[in-house]
This record gives structure tokens, C-alpha cells and sequence, in this order.
């Protein structure tokens, strides 16, 4: 299943209530901050000797990776040593952070920021939090191998390569304001002080994508077919250029995020997922329904399923149905599935 987490900064909720909440995670400050906004290295054990991942995020200005290069270098050197003091493995990622909304016009700086970063860290430990549009092409860049996505400026769209979404604002546990994230990956950067995420808390996943038109007849439920695949470590989405996303038995997790358009304003699309018997694709179990309305020419629609298990001899598929009169088109879209054996 997703697993849920929170972020906040000056305040601290204590590991007891973060738990009380559900939490499994924490994102936090690294920054030239001294007014209380960094994770501390009392912090870091406390949270983690209760059971409870860290993950860090660099901060020392909204705009400041339009500074370019040799700002990323120097901020990753500061990060990797407060990191380091925290008790953080050294192959564990930081994110560094992208806090306004971007345009296309900067991200030539933002990414050069990035390469100052790997530089110092290795790629393979760089990560960025911002809207859809930096985080969609740092990664179409290969500046990135994390990304935790905003749904501030993202406007409804999720990457599906990023790792942790943050969804939702301004909450409250134990009297200190947080945000909620969700981790969407396997491996989103967690760590706990001098251990790295091993066992139970690293289930595989499926993350694929399309992006060629497919057609959407009306009040027919339709499977959405998938031939790009950004990782399937465990070949689950077992035809490639097809619908099926996971082969059971298997708890998971999925979110999909696709584009529909030609229909109308105010016309009902809805989304599902199901489980097809492998002998027998026509034999199926059908999940729940989640309903959405047409904004008129291009509609955004994210569909998720929280937990659920499909069973031996069964297969994941994702459809969608339009209500409109006429024929209809699924311009794009991206799945990821989080599965635990």
C-alpha cells in the first residue's frame, strides 16, 4: 500500500503522536537555517528508535537553485556533511528543493544546480522537490533519481517516477502545523540513524506509462494499454504493449494519472481497476469505482487504490469508461503499481 508520512519544520509533533497519526515517514530540514528549522541529531534518533523512516530535503532559499552549478555543489557539500552528523548512511539520497513554481525558461539553471550536486554526491543520491513541471524534466533530463512531487502548480498531474507525492497542506498533529506526503516507490530515501531501508519496508514496483492516443467508446469500459516501462525490475507488466500491470498473488498499491479528451463539459468519466484471470481475460473482478467530471477539451484524472491483494492466477488492469455521446480519446497517461510477496 502507499505509505503515508509528514513533513513540517520548525515544529516537532514527537515520535508518539507522528505514530498516533499513522505516519511511517518523516521529511525534514537541512538548511544553513539556526533558528530551530533543522533536523537535530536528538530528533533523528528519537524518531527513529521509534520505528519511524527520515527523509531530508535541502532548503536554504525557495529560488536557490537558480543560482545554477557551483551553488549545487556547494549546498551538497553542506548537506552531506550535516547528513553525515545526523547518523544518515552515506548512500542515502537528498532532496533539494525547487519551493515556487518554475517555469520551462528556468530549468536550465535548475538543472545545472542539480549537476553541481551530483557532482558531490553522485547522481545516484540526488533527488528534487517541486511542482510536476521541474520534477517531469529533471527526470526526462536524467538530472534526478528521486523526485518528491507537489501537488502545489502541478495542477492535478503526478509524475509517475516520483518517488513521494506531497498532497495535501497545512494540518495539525499535536499542535504543530504539517503537510501529508505519501511515498509511492519502494525506496523513496528513507533511512533511520546508521541503518538503510532493508526486508518488509522495500516492496518491488511497477512504474509504466503511454503515450499514444487510444480510443474511448462511449459507455464502454475500456482497458488502458501501457508500452512504455520506466521499471519492472520483476518483468510484472508481463505484456509489454498491453494492459496488465501485476501478476498475483500480491498485495499493492496503484495510481494512475491519464489525459482523456473529446468530452464534453459536465459529461461523467469514471476509472476502475481489475483483476483478470490470467486463463481467461474475460473473467474478472472489478474494484471500486471512482467517478470524475469533464472539464471540456483535455480532462486529468487520478485514480488511486490504497491497499488491496490480488490473488494466484490473476492479473492488475486499469480501464476507464466516458458517459459522453460520441467516441473519445485517452491521450496519455502514467501507472505505477507498489507490490509486496
Amino acid at each position: 500500500m502507499a505509505v503515508f508520512g509528514v513533513d513540517y519544520a520548525w515544529g516537532r509533533p514527537g515520535a508518539t503522536a507522528l505514530k498516533r497519526a499513522g505516519a511511517r515517514f518523516v521529511c525534514r530540514y537541512l538548511s544553513p537555517d539556526t533558528t530551530g528549522k533543522n533536523l537535530t541529531r536528538a530528533e533523528a534518533e528519537e524518531l527513529s528508535g521509534a520505528g519511524l523512516w527520515l527523509v531530508v530535503v535541502w532548503e536554504s532559499g525557495a529560488s536557490r537553485a537558480l543560482a545554477g552549478r557551483a551553488a549545487g555543489a556547494a549546498d551538497a557539500a553542506d548537506a552531506a556533511e550535516r547528513a553525515r552528523s545526523l547518523g544518515m548512511p552515506g548512500d542515502r539520497p537528498v532532496y533539494f528543493a525547487v519551493d515556487f513554481d518554475a517555469a520551462p525558461g528556468q530549468q536550465d539553471e535548475i538543472n545545472a544546480y542539480l549537476d553541481g550536486a551530483a557532482s558531490v554526491l553522485g547522481r545516484g543520491r540526488v533527488g528534487l522537490y517541486a511542482g510536476y513541471g521541474p520534477v517531469k524534466r529533471a527526470f526526462d533530463a536524467g538530472k534526478i533519481t528521486y523526485g518528491w512531487q507537489t501537488y502545489a502548480w502541478s495542477g492535478g498531474r503526478w509524475d509517475a517516477r516520483a518517488q513521494l507525492q506531497q498532497y495535501s497542506n497545512d494540518h495539525d498533529i499535536n499542535g504543530v502545523g504539517v503537510d501529508y506526503d505519501r511515498a509511492m516507490d519502494s525506496d523513496y530515501g528513507q533511512w533511520r540513524v546508521g541503518a538503510s531501508p532493508e526486508g518488509d519496508d522495500m516492496p518491488d514496483y511497477v512504474s509504466v506509462g503511454t503515450g499514444a492516443e487510444q480510443q474511448l467508446p462511449p459507455g464502454q469500459w475500456t482497458n488502458v494499454n501501457w508500452e512504455i516501462e520506466y521499471a519492472d525490475a520483476e518483468n510484472q507488466h508481463n505484456n509489454p504493449g498491453g494492459p496488465s500491470l501485476l501478476t498475483g498473488s500480491a498485495r499493492y498499491t496503484l495510481t494512475a494519472a491519464v489525459k482523456v479528451s473529446g468530452v464534453p463539459a459536465g459529461t461523467v468519466i469514471q476509472a476502475r481497476a481489475i483483476e483478470v484471470e490470467i486463463e481467461d481475460a474475460g473473467t474478472f473482478a472489478a474494484g471500486a469505482v471512482q467517478d470524475f467530471t469533464s472539464v471540456g477539451d483535455e480532462t486529468n484524472l487520478l485514480y488511486g487504490v490504497s491497499a488491496d491483494t490480488v490473488g494466484k492466477g490473476r492479473r492488475v488492469r486499469f480501464q476507464v469508461v466516458q458517459h459522453g455521446k460520441e467516441a473519445a480519446k485517452l491521450t496519455g497517461g502514467t501507472a505505477k503499481v507498489l507490490f509486496w510477496r
